[in-house]
């Protein structure tokens, strides 16, 4: 567009000083006629901007001109430095386009606010991956990718939670979410919003016909729904377990996904008490993680599958000792 290649033009003088015009008709992918037409426009407009012909010519602004091309604030500066979830760059293939992507931006900013840009960038950090998470699976988001930008809808090969037999489905893609380091497809099924883990996606094809996406539907809309669905999602079983004094900040962090309210602590009791929710039962077997740090009190069915669980443990130990211990 005419309006960003003239933007194109400011910001290269103001970095740049003179520029011969053949050399700006290269790097934007026009004729110098262009050019020379783009130079009367901004003219026109106010911008004191001249072109000198002859072989030491070129274009260029009024000496000592300057324009806050990008009206950016000294916050909004420092917020472009702050990048959250940076592994999201890499796995979408985008590091370096990142990173030329924001010397841009520093060469255009204005110069009271490029100190306080740069000191943000090496001061603030943001890792938004979880401790101990593990190596995980490899995302490949290459063909999801593809398949979000081109409009298509995909067939998926997905394997569920805690299912052997895998499933397909065709779907229309709304877009990619990273959340805490995990990678989400966010699409409709059969005109519904469902939600897909990238590291569960076995196969992924775009095929020939186009998306079909509910009107006015967007992808931070369908995101919401959904994300509101997972947290407010009813049912499961609540248990109530108590937990020694000196294991609280730790069993707070493991449980924390499952834990109903924060335990009550009066800064006295040797133990404290807490409420959880799984989504089933068997779901309560985390709690064995804990060993015989945490007793889980109620219900009696949720007190009798961590037994079970308990005993197949042992057996499974004590069958494999060849002493019979």
């Amino acid at each position: 567009m005419k309006s960003g290649r003239l933007l194109s033009i400011l910001l290269l003088l103001q970095t740049r000083g003179r520029v011969p015009a053949p050399e700006l008709a290269e790097r934007l992918e026009v004729s110098v006629r262009t050019i020379y037409r783009d130079v009367e426009a901004l003219s026109a407009a106010g911008v004191p901007v001249y072109a000198e012909r002859g072989r030491h010519g070129g274009i260029e602004l009024l000496a000592g001109f300057r324009t806050d091309v990008t009206g950016l604030t000294t916050d909004e500066s420092r917020a472009l430095f702050i990048l959250a979830a940076q592994g999201a760059h890499a796995a979408l293939g985008l590091d370096a386009a990142l990173g030329s992507a924001l010397r841009k931006v520093m060469a255009a900013l204005p110069a009271p606010h490029r100190p306080a840009a740069e000191v943000t960038s090496r001061r603030i950090l943001v890792d938004a991956t979880r401790w101990k998470s593990g190596p995980g699976q490899a995302v490949d988001l290459e063909v999801l990718q593809d398949a979000v930008f081109s409009d298509r809808r995909l067939r998926l090969r997905y394997r569920h939670s805690g299912e052997r037999q895998r499933r397909t489905y065709t779907v229309d893609p709304y877009g990619l979410v990273a959340k805490a380091g995990v990678w989400y497809l966010v699409a409709d099924r059969r005109g519904r919003p469902r939600l897909f883990r990238v590291d569960r996606v076995e196969a992924a094809r775009p095929l020939d016909e186009p998306v079909r996406r509910r009107a006015g539907a967007e992808l931070t809309d369908v995101w919401e729904v959904l994300r509101r669905q997972v947290e407010e999602r009813e049912g499961g079983i609540e248990v109530t377990v108590r937990v020694p004094r000196d294991l609280l900040d730790m069993f707070r962090r493991m449980a924390a996904a499952q834990l109903t309210a924060l335990p009550d602590d009066d800064g006295e009791s040797e133990w404290v008490t807490a409420r959880l929710t799984y989504p089933v039962l068997r779901a309560v077997r985390q709690l064995l993680a804990f060993s015989d740090r945490v007793e889980l009190l109620d219900p009696p069915e949720a007190r009798a599958e961590l037994l079970a669980a308990a005993r197949s443990v042992t057996a499974l130990y004590r069958d494999a000792d060849p002493a019979g211990g």
